[in-house]
């Protein structure tokens, strides 16, 4: 999970993405924000985000990327 926060404060080191921030609904990620987050997961984690996967819902939250990382690590 740090090294999700590190991705993340490095693209938007004003954020506290430790707080309850929907990440979507608030506008801190637009859509190159996420093209570059996808690219920064797969890179760091060695998982492959399905375009199935890349829905609002797994982008809300820092806790919720985690989710999702968890869950592809283990398919």
């Amino acid at each position: 999970m740090e090294e999700l926060l590190g991705i993340l404060k490095q693209m938007h080191p004003d954020v506290d993405f430790e707080s309850d921030v929907d990440l979507i609904e608030d506008e801190v990620l637009d859509s190159l924000d996420i093209v570059t987050l996808i690219t920064e997961i797969n890179n760091t984690f060695d998982v492959s985000i399905p375009a199935e996967e890349i829905v609002p819902e797994n982008f809300c939250s820092a806790e919720a990327l985690w989710a999702l990382i968890e869950r592809l690590d283990e398919e």
